[in-house]
This record gives structure tokens, sequence and C-alpha cells, in this order.
């Protein structure tokens, strides 16, 4: 796990290379990525996690996206959290509403709306993370 102090981002999301894309993007973005291939390995090895935000994929294998965040909500200082997914219905949309999302992202999503959002709901400095890169 990154340091406390730092830019992390927790990735879960078991396509492999939809995983690989975002940390990418993250990483270029400047920011440090720490990605998980499911719900349930995020909670068995993340422990007490510090981010900034939490990217999260709908339909994971196991416990769902949603059900993470609902076992999340007692977390103390649970950061912004992004849903994203291939299956872009209204009722998930109003699911991650109704759970907190501070955004919902139908794949595929362009690297800098993802940074945008970031940078946004973390509250870091306008500019602070490098988008020029991605469209």
């Amino acid at each position: 796990m990154p340091r406390s102090n730092s830019k992390a981002v927790i990735v879960v999301e078991d396509d492999v290379s939809v995983s690989h894309a975002l940390v990418r993007v993250l990483r270029l973005g400047g920011l440090e990525p720490v990605a998980y291939p499911s719900a349930e390995a995020f909670l068995d090895e993340a422990g007490e996690f510090q981010a900034i935000c939490l990217i999260i994929d709908i339909q994971l294998p196991g416990m769902s996206g949603f059900a993470l965040r609902e076992r999340l909500a007692d977390s103390r200082a649970l950061p912004p959290v992004v849903f994203m997914t291939a299956y872009d219905e209204p009722e998930s949309r109003e699911r991650a509403a109704a759970a907190g999302a501070v955004a919902f992202l139908a794949k595929p999503f362009s690297g800098r709306a993802l940074l945008e959002i970031i940078e946004k709901e973390a509250n870091l400095p306008p500019g602070e993370l490098h988008k020029g890169t991605f469209e």
C-alpha cells in the first residue's frame, strides 16, 4: 500500500486489460494506483487503506462493486467512489447515485475524464494531475 500522504488510488477491476490501462493512465497522471482483481482481494489485502479515490467496477466475480461499497460504508474516512461498468443501465446509475458515488463511468471512457473527476473530488489543486496526454 502506498504511503499515507500519497496520491493513492484504489482500482477494483477484474478485467486485466482494463486494470492495466487504468493503472497506466493513473500513473501517467501523477497518481499512485493500487489494483485489485476482486472486491475480496481488496478486502483481504488492503487492511486500513488510505486513498484519495476508489474506482470500482460494478460487475465483479464474487462480491459486486455495489456490495463492496456497502461493506465499506462504516469506514471512518471513505474516499470518493467512482463506479464504472461496461453495462450502462439506468438501474445501475440509480444504484450508484444512491450509494453516494461521485461519478458513474460507462466503459470505454477517457483517461482525461477520469483524472478530472479525481482531481475535483479529491480536492487537488487545478492542474495538479497531468491530463494533457489523454483524449
